[in-house]
């Protein structure tokens, strides 16, 4: 089973809101996912981005492999460094 670490789009028309998800990597965007492990809100001023550092390096070190998004998000919080 290959897991990975991407965004779940939540929030209404135009105005999103995504939580950080570890899912399966063939099941749908917003289907049922394995765990969560932040959010990230870019409609408010400032962006708003909470992560679980904690979580992420448990996933990462397990082999959750992050999309080219969460990817960002994560180096931005501090989590995720190449």
């Amino acid at each position: 089973m290959a897991v990975r670490i991407r965004l779940k789009r939540l929030g209404a028309k135009k105005a999103p809101f995504y939580r950080i998800v570890v899912a399966d990597s063939r099941s749908a965007r917003n289907s049922k996912s394995i765990d969560e492990i932040g959010y990230y809100d870019p409609t408010t001023e400032p962006v708003v981005l909470k992560v679980d550092n904690e979580a992420a390096k448990k996933w990462l070190n397990n082999g959750a492999q992050p999309s080219e998004t969460a990817k960002a998000l994560l180096k931005k919080a501090g989590v995720y460094a190449e």
